[in-house]
């Protein structure tokens, strides 16, 4: 049955259970993963960036190339164009670069040059040996897909290029060229492609669809195998799943996938496989933006780039029969086909010098000006640039053109390049790698001119590249490399050990210049990461108890839909917002940008149920600075925020509730939770400060098998009227009013009407039943005056597992006020006995004759003092032996209690490791802590009664007891 690319369910909202792998990036590498991947029965998602081309599509004339240009110039600080522009230029110091983008990549606009990888590049010391054990296999299949064919006709360029090559530039051989275009009339390749028409226009794009680029073949497959395709959507970093990593239970680790695909700081899809194959520009991009999240990898990332020694100059005036213009549709019908200028290469001829030049064909879309004098110098010295103005007019206006040609240079270079990432602009910076062939490509481009007469116009840059190798180089050892041969990155943390499901499959992975086209030589790569990619896929599978089935590819036609990111059909507002102030004494300030609307687009908020509105909740991206704690800026990898947040248990207050989860750098990874909290209290006085107010927590996440004590601080940030103003003001999206409008009257209902959220019947114990509460040991005991108490024990399992030898815990002894349970409280999700269990304290809580549970007759504090605590504390010791010491922590009635027990001598100081007494209003504050280590221990008193005799404290006991309770 025929299958369709879809773009449904696009990004993970808690509902799509994402993909078994995502490709990102369609040239030679990403095509290839994902066609392979998709026969072998995975689930499969491609992202790509750019959008689909059809062959109507490409432009045929200058003011259309220009809109499908996107110019990136460093020396001027400049960017224009569209971001999915087919071509992407990058101009930085004395380098050119240019790219390809859409649906297929490179192949869309290259020349198609099937040659195979010269025996110098297999030789290099950097070329993974690896590679070689099934090279020959891997070539000839990715020929065999692209349809590489010969040459039918040697074209006119072809023939002048033959005449002038032996001599001119050294002893030269001519290199087999075959084009993967459909040169054959009679039969047409599949899915409707055209022929040949040799009208020279490849290089901007096929307009008659005779060319095989990777759409209608690898992908075609794929799409036709079950393969979703997204194009016009850009991934900007990968991160590790946290519930895969770190110990961390958060709505982080969705369905269990290893890895979070982000398209920008908030939206995102998850998968177990995620394959880079954006290109040496793109994918070198995302794994240093990933790599700032916290991602380990190679220093070698951005080494080894290379330009595969490429020199471009432009031959014009030539008297030479050269026809090296492209032809439109008027003519390309009036001149016979072996006249016509022919595929844009046609010719290859190889030197003993060490490089390769080919003739090309400049399409008619292409601006010949910039060949002409803006991008060149002209040589011999002259009136070179007059001569490109003239010439273009007698073309414009119809008369003879002189005849013109492009030269290409190829070669090694030293691969010594580097490629960047600019911080603050995130702009992608490149220094080429050095070229010592050069001087001969130039030379050998002048004896060419001089033997064809007209003037050279050569590129004022020292490096102009469309072949663009390395960055993320394939090597046997981290240091020399960011991914070993079968496209594994490595992970830094570990040389021995890599990424589970991180690969990349692209020119990017090329180690060195190929001395050619590099176009066979990537596909060859990608087919040899393919196959170890579809084994560790497929077992990965099994590993979970899932079989896959093998497909075959349709071979009828296929159909495909596109769709951007963001649809507009989903009601969302985008809110940016600053916010400043003091964590834990030091600096901070959150840059966020918040996407509202992440609920049912449907839903309304329901009357009485206090539940937000979907507006009212979103996803939180964006970045915080603290510098204070860690020196690179902490970007939010997940994050959620909701700004009509009601606690049942609180209906007259309403809270903004932010939770993020933050990355840094270095791997770590924090919690930052904040709350604004909005009382109705004095109608409204100090709504201000509340609403801008966010009180927050830090929090460091430990990792795995990680001992590090959690790191917790404190604090403040607000936001100013003129940040407030700011954010109101560049709110987007097509409900930002009634996005004000509900926020507005949320604030309405807390401080001027005052009428309380929620219903009573919503207030169930469903929040606090999450975590069930820990089981515990009742212990029943009698006291030396007879009277029957008891004292609850918990025991801390996961710390008796960590302790060796005669280790022993030091128990925390709990004592209640005057009949009130003040520490066990199971409706809280953080009382005392939970947070003291969670640090590793065996905790005991007495029951004493106070409890509402004992009947009791008539008693004193003193009998408490001198009976109870006693009976209990030497409960503890016939279970841990005489050696052990209780942490002691008392509230109110409690403290009065334990103070006549160790003053009175009834209990030994020894045996009392330190001491809290907590008053009412110190315990709310206390119960909230989230670690009991800021307070325990405190008072230690093993000298609290040496001063005083046995007897003398016996006889003033119940004198002190008095004189405290009276204070």
């Amino acid at each position: 049955m025929e299958k369709q690319a879809t773009t449904e369910g696009f990004f993970d909202d808690g509902h799509e259970d994402g993909y078994d792998a995502v490709v990102v990036g369609s040239g030679y590498g990403g095509s290839i993963a994902a066609c392979r991947l998709s026969m072998a029965g995975v689930k499969v998602c491609l992202i790509e960036k750019g959008r689909r081309w059809e062959s109507k599509d490409f432009p045929t004339d200058s003011s259309k190339i220009l809109s499908a240009t996107r110019m990136e110039n460093q020396n001027l600080g400049i960017s224009f164009g569209r971001k999915d522009a087919l071509f992407q230029v990058y101009e930085q110091n004395d380098s050119l670069a240019a790219v390809a983008c859409g649906l297929g990549g490179g192949s869309l606009v290259n020349a198609g040059v099937m040659v195979p990888t010269p025996v110098r590049a297999r030789r290099h010391p950097k070329w993974p040996k690896e590679w070689e054990r099934n090279w020959d296999s891997c070539e000839a299949s990715a020929a065999a897909m692209l349809k590489a064919q010969s040459i039918p006709v040697k074209f006119p360029i072809a023939k002048v290029m033959e005449e002038v090559s032996n001599g001119e530039i050294g002893e030269t051989f001519d290199t087999s060229v075959k084009l993967s275009v459909n040169f054959d009339p009679e039969e047409p390749l599949a899915d409707a492609m055209g022929t040949c028409l040799a009208c020279g226009n490849c290089l901007s794009g096929c307009p008659y669809n005779a060319k095989s680029s990777t759409d209608k073949n690898y992908l075609r497959s794929a799409i036709q195998a079950g393969c979703v395709v997204k194009t016009e959507c850009q991934v900007q970093y990968v991160v590790r799943n946290l519930h895969e990593s770190l110990q961390y239970e958060g709505k982080v680790g969705r369905k269990n996938r290893r890895w979070l695909v982000y398209f920008n700081e908030i939206d995102s899809i998850t998968s177990d496989f995620v394959i880079l194959s954006a290109g040496v520009f793109g994918t070198t991009k995302i794994l240093f933006q990933s790599q700032m999240r916290g991602l380990k990898l190679s220093e070698a990332l951005g080494s080894g780039f290379s330009c595969n020694g490429n020199t471009v100059a432009y031959l014009a005036g030539s008297p030479a029969p050269l026809n090296g213009y492209g032809l439109d549709r008027k003519k390309v019908f009036k001149m016979p086909f072996q006249e016509r200028p022919g595929p844009s290469i046609s010719s290859s001829y190889t030197s003993s010098l060490g490089f390769t030049i080919q003739s090309a064909v400049l399409p008619t879309a292409y601006p010949y000006l910039l060949f002409k004098g803006i991008t060149t110098y002209g040589w011999p010295a002259g009136y070179w640039f007059f001569h490109g103005i003239i010439d273009k007019i007698k073309h414009i206006m119809g008369f003879k053109a002189s005849q013109a040609m492009v030269l290409i240079g190829l070669g090694y270079d030293e691969s010594d390049g580097k490629i960047m990432l600019e911080r603050g602009t995130n702009k992608i910076r490149f220094i080429p790698a050095h070229d010592l062939l050069l001087p001969r490509k130039i030379k050998a481009f002048q004896k060419i001119t001089k033997k064809l007469g007209g003037i050279l116009f050569m590129s004022k840059y020292r490096s102009t590249s469309v072949h663009l190798l390395g960055g993320c180089n394939a090597s046997s050892e981290p240091s020399h490399g960011v991914c070993n041969p079968s496209g594994q990155v490595f992970d830094a943390e570990d040389s021995t050990t890599v990424h589970p499901g991180l690969y990349v499959c692209d020119a990017s992975l090329i180690p060195c210049s190929v001395g050619i086209n590099p176009s066979l030589t990537i596909a060859t790569v990608a087919e040899h990461i393919s196959k170890q990619l579809v084994q560790d896929v497929l077992k990965n599978k099994r590993r979970k108890g899932l079989e896959c089935v093998l497909k075959t590819a349709n071979q009828g036609p296929y159909s495909f839909t596109a769709k951007t990111i963001i649809t507009g059909q989903r009601s969302e507002v985008l809110i940016k917002e600053t916010m400043r102030g003091y964590v834990g004494g030091m600096p901070c300030t959150a840059y966020l940008r918040m996407k509202m609307n992440t609920g049912d687009h449907s839903d309304e908020q329901k009357s009485g149920t206090g539940e937000s509105h979907p507006l009212l909740r979103g996803k939180v991206g964006g970045h915080v600075e603290f510098r204070a704690f860690e020196k690179d800026e902490l970007h939010v990898i997940d994050g959620g925020v909701n700004l009509c947040e009601v606690d049942c248990r609180t209906p007259y207050t309403h809270y903004m509730h932010y939770n993020l989860l933050l990355g840094a750098s270095t791997g770590s990874r924090y919690i930052l939770e904040g709350r604004k909290i909005m009382n109705p209290y004095l109608f409204g006085l100090y709504a201000w400060r509340e609403m801008t107010t966010l009180h927050v927590t830090f929090v460091k996440v430990a990792e795995k098998n990680s001992r590090n004590e959690k790191v917790i601080l404190k604090g403040e940030l607000g936001i100013s009227m003129k940040e407030l103003l700011k954010s109101f003001i560049s709110l987007e999206g097509n409900k930002k009013g009634r996005f004000i409008c509900l926020l507005s009257g949320a604030l309405l209902r807390t401080y001027i009407l005052q009428i309380p959220r929620g219903n009573p019947e919503d207030l169930n114990l469903s929040y606090c039943l999450h975590k069930s509460y820990p089981s515990g040991t009742l212990h029943e005991i009698k006291t030396e005056d007879g009277f029957n108490i008891s004292c609850r024990q918990w025991k801390c399992h996961h710390v008796l597992s960590q302790l060796k030898g005669d280790e022993q815990q030091t128990p925390v002894l709990l004592l209640n006020g005057y009949s009130t349970e003040s520490y066990w409280l199971p409706t809280e999700p953080n009382d005392l006995i939970r947070t003291l269990l969670e640090e590793g304290h065996e905790t005991w809580l007495l029951q004493s004759r106070l409890h509402p549970l004992n009947p009791s007759n008539s008693f004193t504090i003193e009998d408490v003092g001198r009976f109870d605590i006693p009976a209990a504390i030497n409960k503890i010791m016939e279970l841990h032996g005489p050696c052990v010491k209780v942490h002691v922590v008392a509230h109110c009635v409690g403290g009065l209690a334990i103070h006549i027990a160790v003053m009175g001598g009834h209990v030994s100081a020894t045996r009392i490791a330190s001491l809290s007494c907590i008053n009412s209003s110190m315990f709310f504050k206390l119960s909230a802590l989230s670690t009991v280590k800021m307070w325990l221990p405190l008072m230690p008193v093993s000298s609290l009664s040496h001063s005083l005799s046995q007897r003398k404290k016996k006889e003033h006991s119940k004198t002190i007891a008095m004189k405290m309770w009276e204070n």
